[in-house]
């Protein structure tokens, strides 16, 4: 498995530096929706729905709100986005207790809404601030090298369960390499930029947001696949699953780092 994860993250490394550094703002727009989209098609199936013309609207669906998202104030859809990952922190500390929401499946689609069209309107956005290309980057490196801290930190030292009930296999010190991982970043970052000491104080402070908010994001996605009684939410990618399965920590990075970056935008 360790393998298969290698391999297909070489393969889409590049694919993603590539739509970050080479596409213009309308074919970024596009490659996110279509990533968008694929995830779901499989939230739909999380959802209960298994038909292949529901999925298939579902997604069609969700890529016409990113869109529409671009004629709506930003800070609002982002503001929601922000609030509504304070409702699913909730809903995932008061599991299974709180599984009686997900029960309902035109919520959970409207939870899916919530989950995967910020994020893309979060990305179009970055794309459009200057130094936009680094900023993404500086994102998925945040992120990616939390992932990659808290897989070896747990294998290695994993003993005390983060929310067993949710994720058995997520574990405090998991976590605590992994946002080790992502703060050497952004201090390697500190160290050889000209980066001020509010600069290097709010990269710190976002970088620790960042993290924290993605696990929230994983662990969400977690709620759902139990729920649902799945291991992975597709199988697309070998060694991952499903593509919602590599970019849930990314569903709620994005809008948070976004709306932080857009609020200190003069000191960045």
């Amino acid at each position: 498995m360790l393998k298969e994860r290698i391999i297909t993250a070489v393969i889409l490394a590049p694919v993603a530096l590539a739509g970050v550094f080479l596409l213009p703002l309308t074919g970024f727009g596009f490659f996110i929706a279509a990533i968008i989209m694929l995830a779901a098609w499989e939230w739909a199936n999380l959802s209960g729905f298994e038909q292949r013309s529901v999925r298939l609207f579902y997604a069609l669906a969700i890529g016409f709100f990113c869109a529409l998202t671009l004629f709506l104030p930003s800070f609002l859809i982002l503001g929601l986005a922000a609030v509504w990952w304070l409702v699913a922190f909730i809903l995932v500390g008061q599991y299974p207790r709180s599984a009686r929401w997900l029960e309902n499946k035109p919520l959970r689609l409207l939870m899916g809404a919530l989950t995967l069209v910020p994020p893309w309107l979060g990305l179009y956005e970055l794309k459009q601030m200057p130094d936009s290309a680094w900023l993404v980057v500086t994102l998925l490196v945040m992120v990616w090298g939390a992932d990659c801290g808290a897989y070896f930190a747990g294998k290695r030292f994993g003993r005390t369960k983060l929310i067993e009930r949710v994720s058995p296999k997520k574990t405090m010190e998991g976590l605590v390499g992994g946002l080790l991982v992502s703060v050497l970043i952004s201090s390697i970052v500190t160290l050889f930029f000209s980066v001020s000491f509010l600069q290097g104080v709010l990269l710190l402070i976002l970088t620790i947001l960042t993290v924290l908010v993605s696990v929230l994001g994983d662990l969400w996605e977690s709620v759902l696949k139990r729920h649902r009684g799945v291991k992975d939410s597709g199988s697309l990618l070998p060694g991952h699953g499903g593509v919602l399965d590599r970019i849930d920590s990314l569903t709620a990075a994005v809008p948070i780092f976004t709306l932080f970056v857009m609020i200190t935008r003069g000191v960045f």
